[in-house]
This record gives structure tokens, C-alpha cells and sequence, in this order.
């Protein structure tokens, strides 16, 4: 019996799957560097990990292999 597809790494260590099977990015873009002249309020806004929409996240748990 042959070993089946490979889980890619990469993507396990940028996404988290949720209890209820949705997909959240661990790090949200824009929020890394050049924050002097953003203001509070959109730095504040990117805190939150943003959802995958559905087409993004089946390819996703296509590569986790879930």
C-alpha cells in the first residue's frame, strides 16, 4: 500500500481551522510594518484574523489534506 498526497507545510503554518471547519490566516496583511502613519482605527481593525470565503478555504484543506 502506497503513502498517499503530502500535507504542505507551508499552508498548516499560515492558516488555523476553526472548531466549526472554517479557515482563518494566522498573520494579517498590512499589519507587519509602516504603522506610523496608519491610524488607530485601522490599526485596530486589522487585529482581527480574517476568514477564508469558501473557494479560498476548500483549496486550502485540500493542500492540509482535511
Amino acid at each position: 500500500m502506497g503513502k498517499g498526497p503530502k500535507t504542505k507545510h507551508s499552508v498548516l503554518k499560515r492558516f488555523k481551522v476553526t472548531g466549526t471547519g472554517k479557515i482563518k490566516v494566522k498573520k494579517v496583511q498590512g499589519r507587519s510594518h509602516l504603522l506610523a502613519h496608519k491610524t488607530s482605527k485601522r490599526k485596530r481593525q486589522l487585529k482581527h484574523q480574517p476568514v477564508l470565503n469558501t473557494t479560498a478555504a476548500r483549496s486550502m484543506k485540500n493542500m492540509m489534506k482535511i
